[in-house]
């Protein structure tokens, strides 16, 4: 019976300088449950191409792994040869990219909004309409807010404040305990 190889052969990384912008050729196996080669050509992190190629027909072979490593590296070459004579110099690349080490020029500054109203005291009546669906649900609760030692009106008080550290807080409270 012919030997196959279980894991896919590792593959190929190139960093590539074209027309003044540095491009990175990717080629990788999926191994022999997925019996496929891809190689991607990215350009500021975006992939600019890709080829998919199958060794389903193959996989029986007695020496896979080298048949494989073979596959890889010409179907790697062939995306090199075609980046450097110009097969995809007219591909779109609208998308925004970034050369390494280049940073993205800053946006202009949108004007600063004024602040917000100061929220109404839940004394103050209005109408469901006027209000965020937040402050709605708020006050339905069955526990209104309390003042807390700082005199700020709150929904978390200080009797929830506890020794535990997080992580025992968030255990406790999945094992039905509450928290507490």
């Amino acid at each position: 019976m012919a030997k196959t190889f279980e894991k896919a052969v590792t593959g190929f990384n190139h960093n590539i300088k074209h027309k003044g912008k540095v491009f990175h050729v990717q080629t990788e196996d999926s191994g022999v449950s997925n019996p496929h080669i891809i190689t991607h050509l990215f350009v500021g992190g975006n992939i600019l191409a890709t080829k998919k190629g199958s060794y389903a027909d193959i996989v029986r072979s007695e020496n896979l792994a080298e048949l494989v490593r073979e596959m890889m590296e010409e179907q790697h070459k062939e995306m090199l040869r075609n980046l450097i004579n110009g097969v995809y110099d007219n591909v779109d690349r609208s998308a925004q990219s970034y050369q390494p080490g280049q940073l993205a020029p800053e946006a202009p500054k949108a004007p600063v909004a004024p602040l917000p109203p100061k929220p109404m005291p839940l004394t103050q009546v209005a109408t469901a309409a006027q209000l965020p669906p937040e402050v709605v649900a708020a006050r339905e609760l069955a526990e209104q807010p309390r003042e807390n030692n700082v005199g700020v009106e709150t929904l978390f008080g200080e009797d929830l404040i506890s020794e535990k550290s997080l992580d025992e807080v968030i255990l406790s409270y999945l094992a039905g305990e509450g928290g507490n």
